[in-house]
This record gives C-alpha cells, sequence and structure tokens, in this order.
C-alpha cells in the first residue's frame, strides 16, 4: 500500500512537472522606485508629510529647550539647595527627559503610520496599473527591479512604459 502511494506521487510530480515546463513564462519587470517618483499626488503627499516633520520638530525643540533650560538652573542652584529640593529638580528632570523619548517615540509612529495613509491610494494606483498591464501582456510574474537584484535577464519585458500609458504619464 505504502509503495503504491509513492509510485502514485512519483507519477504525479513527474507528469505534473512536465506539464509545468510545457507552459510558457513571460516575465516583465519594472522599476517600482522610478516609478513611486513619478506618480501623480506624490509630491502633495510629500508636501503634507514635511509640514507634519516640521511641526512635530518644532514642538520638540522646545520640549528640549525647557528641559535644558531646567538642567542648567538645576547645575546653577544645586549648591544651595536641600538635598529633598535636589532630589525633587532630579526628578523633574528625569520625568522631562521620559516625555520627550515618549513624544519622540509617538511622533516617529504618527509620521511613520501618515506616510503609509497618504502613500497608499498612490501604491494602489501603481499596482492596479501593473497589474493591468500583466493581465493585457499575458505575463506570469513581473520582477521588481527596484527592490530586487536582478542578476540575468534574458526574456523579460520592461513593462514601465506600459504602466506609464495605463496611468496617463510620460
Amino acid at each position: 500500500m505504502k509503495k503504491t502511494l509513492i509510485a502514485i506521487a512519483v507519477c504525479l510530480l513527474a507528469f505534473g512537472g512536465s506539464a509545468m515546463a510545457q507552459k510558457n513564462l513571460k516575465l516583465g519587470h519594472i522599476n517600482s522606485t522610478e516609478l513611486m517618483q513619478i506618480m501623480p499626488g506624490r509630491d502633495s503627499a510629500q508636501a503634507v508629510l514635511q509640514a507634519e516633520v516640521t511641526e512635530l520638530e518644532e514642538t520638540l525643540k522646545s520640549m528640549q529647550a525647557e528641559a535644558e533650560k531646567r538642567y542648567n538652573e538645576y547645575v546653577a542652584g544645586q549648591a544651595g539647595w536641600t538635598e529633598l529640593i535636589r532630589q525633587t529638580k532630579q526628578r523633574e528632570i528625569q520625568d522631562m527627559a521620559a516625555r520627550i523619548q515618549e513624544f519622540q517615540e509617538n511622533a516617529q509612529k504618527q509620521l511613520q503610520d501618515r506616510e503609509a495613509e497618504l502613500l497608499k491610494p498612490i501604491i494602489d494606483r501603481a499596482k492596479k496599473a501593473i497589474e493591468d498591464v500583466a493581465r493585457e501582456g499575458g505575463y506570469t510574474y513581473i520582477l521588481d527591479a527596484g527592490s530586487t537584484t536582478v542578476l540575468y535577464s534574458q526574456d523579460s519585458d520592461d513593462i514601465m512604459p506600459q504602466v506609464k500609458k495605463k496611468l496617463g504619464l510620460k
């Protein structure tokens, strides 16, 4: 029984493999990085994101300036303070440093989320155009030459012109 199952599995692999080998593969490639650079709406999304970056940076600088001011006051006045006041001022400075660190982490996450939100419609349009061109051209695979190292490509078509046409770009 076991030998019969093995024989069936070998036959299926042999016939399935030859059927796959007979199917012609049509490969194409596109540089997605290059495509994203010319996508409409990308510049305005980057401008919105840059404005938000600038606002967050200004807030961070303000927080850092306040922390530095308190630290300098601590250094200047610590000799004349009691131990309780020194410890209280140290805790205030440590708390400010922790708030600054938390703000930086939250700001970074917020910017990543905002970038994804702003670029999603642009990426979706590009992806749909690539899929449409691939279907229309009968491609089996489309490789991303922008993020994948392609060392050899004989039978691969660059579909960038068709995708640009599909998106109405020059």
